[in-house]
């Protein structure tokens, strides 16, 4: 499927060996990701970093022929919700996989990186110019940036228009998109007509007060969800990515970097089991739905210009599970049922503004049971409730709220595909999708 896409380049959270296997002598491009967790253990031990960059990396680039091009160190590390936890190993971790992969022969093959979210940097005049890392962390950043210039390694920032339009109610609309009609920023003549362009110069001034003007920058993350929020939608997220790929494209870059943009787009599949603390919306960022069918048209390049859909992908039956049609809304087992339900199954598409938005209670609660339902292999047990579902056969999708059915689960080797996805397979998967490098 990433073939018939055309994606070249690919980026993964972790280093699951089987993702990494099944890339092999595909000739697409990998960025391998360590995660948080365990930085403390890079940081503190040579030994284990060299270990895991012989297991990891030279393993795949040897034996499984995998192209691995880029070390992840962490994703977003230094994020603010983190509250400081990964501030003093960040770095630490960072040099000692750099050694290794300089140890192993691999320093001008493999690169590293820390994927940063953009809170990293501040702008206290709130225009690009006056762009500075945070204060509060400074100190951390240098030493960081330091190491990958030193090395010839990218800076890689993340960057989501819709993240400011979800926590910014006053937040202009069009200025989140590339074809907007927002009134225009002004930075010292330089017109800035929406806000990724501002966002990413003000890193570009950010590097440049400290001394690092010309350190490459990737887009280690950009997208736009599909549901969860008023605002994630499939109009939404359709205009942007392509306004995304348009750029991508004409090799159009930002007024401080004009030339061509490196950047993933996240993400490949929706993800059903991702914490939803942010928001809703995490679990729907994906350009294909979990079954590996195209949410809209998009063109990433490809050959055919569109979507290239997952082919032979098995389904359960037919069958639904629903709230009973005798069943009372008021029943005092219904509300701990319904909880267990979305606790266990997936109720982000329900709320306001969402794809699910318009059912009334009794559909709300059915959708909740199904969903459970599904993601349970459609087990008659997982449609008990205390006696309030039932199954049928018949549809009750309505609209756009559509009542899923799972995939058929697939036991192969060390691999198991359910509902979670054809995620066991591509969890963490970004599309890479630039002219660059």
């Amino acid at each position: 499927m990433l073939r018939e896409n055309g994606i070249q380049k690919v980026k993964l959270f972790d280093a699951d060996y089987d993702t990494l296997k099944a890339l092999g002598k595909s000739g697409i491009q990998v960025m391998v990701g360590i995660p948080n967790d365990m930085l403390s253990t890079f940081a503190s031990s040579s030994k284990a970093a060299d270990k895991w960059v012989s297991q990891n990396v030279s393993h795949h680039l040897t034996t499984n022929n995998v192209l691995i091009r880029y070390v992840a160190v962490g994703n977003e590390p230094f994020l603010a919700t983190y509250n400081g936890t990964f501030l003093r190993t960040t770095y630490p971790a960072l040099k000692n996989i750099q050694d290794a992969l300089t140890k192993a022969g691999l320093r001008n093959q493999v690169k590293v990186t820390v994927p940063l979210n953009a809170d990293v940097y501040e702008s206290a005049s709130t225009l690009p110019s006056g762009g500075d890392f945070r204060a509060d962390i400074h100190d951390y950043m240098i030493p960081i940036v330091k190491l990958l210039s030193d090395n010839e390694a990218p800076f890689t920032i993340n960057i989501y228009p819709f993240i400011s339009l979800y926590i910014d109610p006053n937040f202009p609309v069009e200025y989140a998109f590339f074809d907007g009609g927002a009134t225009p920023l002004n930075d010292g003549g330089t017109s800035y007509y929406n806000m990724f362009d501002a966002n990413h110069d003000t890193l570009v001034w950010a590097l440049q007060k400290n001394g690092f003007a010309n350190l490459p920058i990737v887009i280690g993350e950009i997208g736009w969800p599909t549901d969860g929020d008023r605002n994630a939608n499939v109009d939404y997220a359709q205009r942007f990515n392509q306004g995304v790929m348009a750029r991508i494209t004409a090799g159009r870059g930002t007024p401080m970097r004009p030339g061509p943009i490196d950047a993933y787009l996240f993400s490949l599949i929706d993800e059903d089991d991702k914490s939803i603390q942010p928001g809703n919306f995490e679990r729907h960022w994906g350009v294909f739905r979990f079954d590996g069918q195209p949410k809209y048209s998009l063109n990433l390049g490809g050959p055919t210009g569109a979507l290239v859909p997952a082919k032979n992908v098995s389904y359960l039956e037919k069958k639904w599970c629903i709230m009973k049609p005798n069943a009372r809304v008021d029943d005092t087992q219904l509300a701990a049922s319904v909880s267990y339900a979305c606790g266990r199954g997936d109720c982000t598409c329900l709320g306001y503004g969402t794809s699910c938005g318009g059912l009334d209670a009794r559909g709300n609660i059915s959708y909740a049971f199904n969903s459970y339902y599904q993601k349970n292999n459609q087990l008659d047990e997982a449609c008990k409730f205390d006696g309030l579902g039932t199954i049928t056969r018949a549809d009750p999708t309505v609209g756009s709220c559509v009542f899923e059915i799972a995939i058929k689960p697939y036991y192969g080797g060390a691999l198991r595909v359910s509902i979670s996805g054809l995620k066991t397979l591509v969890l963490g998967l970004c599309m890479f999708l630039l002219t660059g490098l």
